[in-house]
């Protein structure tokens, strides 16, 4: 079995799909990404049983079958060639040959036998979303999804379809970012898409308006179509929060101020804070003034800005990281703060519009030494 193609393209093919393959496996066939030709097509499969990703290349050959490979060492190896385009041998003893201008490689493969097999779009329901507006999505939310196993569902993001209006949702127990989207659609669907998978998509999402996301559903897993990629993930199973009860309906204290002098005073103190120095930022909202406070064992700030404010004053803390995190994702001069009390979240939205919602949990703070 043999081929030629483009140097590029593989390469190019052979990191995106390698994302998807895991280094320790109970199936150590997945441990390596396999490559089948048919039809002058190479497709490329990287799969874990929990994200799996495929795409096809076109080559110049007339042979078919397929086999397994390691693929770093593999990219490495073509990433290293001096020839635009490749010449890939496999001989009956599943050695690869690597050739193009001077250069020689020879590596391993293994026969694809016990490879799984990959869900099928088949007996899907299938939605589209424009890229640019499921990529903006899941980067404005990921970051509030868990990190950990207490929960498997708040590893997720929440996808609700409401006829015309998409909304996603991702939360931590500590914090909530919710954004929203008018789409074109007639469905009433909801499912949970493990941010790992999400984070994946969002890299292959491109920045054109015209191209879409193609998606398909199942009970248990979703595909993604992406510019030549497939997406494969299970969902996860569960009830998610219901978020919406979380988020107020009216607030006593409103503030209204400039996002990057804001994210430029939370950095300040950011410079101070560590996982060996935790310590929250202790916020003052008076008087057309945020007054902000941070001391840890490194040192001290304190700083303040203007801004604009209605209610009664209010003393709180966050986890500085938090508090930053979704002003970063917001891209509105200025941003606008809602706050209820020193125990109940902080709402944090644009100034306009309700497509984007962030709530953040405050800490207890402890009296000022």
């Amino acid at each position: 079995m043999k081929f030629v193609c483009s140097k590029t393209k593989i390469y190019e093919a052979v990191i995106n799909v390698s994302k998807a393959i895991s280094d320790r496996s109970s199936l150590p066939s997945l441990e390596s990404m396999k490559m089948k030709l048919a039809d002058s097509l190479l497709e490329m499969t990287g799969y874990d049983m929990e994200i799996g990703i495929r795409t096809t290349v076109a080559v110049r050959s007339d042979d078919k079958g397929s086999f397994l490979i390691d693929a770093k060492l593999f990219s490495e190896m073509i990433k290293k060639m001096d020839s635009d385009d490749i010449l890939i041998e496999i001989n009956e003893n599943m050695q690869v040959t690597i050739s193009g201008n001077s250069v020689v490689y020879n590596m391993m493969s293994k026969a694809a036998d016990e490879y799984p097999e990959l869900p099928d779009k088949r007996n899907c329901e299938k939605l589209s979303i424009p890229q640019t507006i499921l990529k903006s999505m899941i980067n404005q939310t990921i970051f509030a999804a868990a990190v950990t196993d207490i929960n498997p569902v708040l590893k997720g993001e929440l996808f609700e379809f409401e006829r015309d209006r998409l909304n996603l949702a991702a939360i931590d127990g500590y914090r909530l970012a919710v954004r929203s989207e008018s789409i074109k659609s007639d469905e009433e669907k909801k499912f949970i898409v493990p941010s790992k998978t999400l984070a994946e998509v969002a890299r292959l999402l491109s920045d054109n308006d015209e191209d879409s996301c193609e998606i398909f559903v199942a009970a248990k897993h979703i595909i993604f179509e992406i510019n030549g990629y497939l997406v494969y993930s299970r969902l996860i199973e569960g009830e998610f929060h219901p978020y919406k009860s979380a988020l107020p309906k009216s607030c006593n204290t409103e503030v209204i101020v400039d996002r990057k002098e804001l994210i430029m005073s939370l950095e300040r103190a950011m410079l101070l804070i560590s996982e060996r120095t935790p310590s929250p930022v202790r916020c003052y909202f008076e008087n057309g003034m945020i007054k902000i406070k941070c001391a840890t064992e490194l040192g001290k700030i304190q700083d303040e800005i203007r801004a604009d404010m209605t209610g009664p004053v209010i003393e709180i803390g966050f986890k500085c990281k938090y508090f930053l995190d979704p002003l970063t994702k917001i891209d509105d001069d200025k941003v606008k703060l809602q706050m209820n009390g020193s125990l109940l979240p902080m709402k944090i939205s644009p100034m306009d519009g309700d497509r984007f919602t962030f709530l953040v949990l405050p800490v207890r703070l402890s009296k000022e030494g």
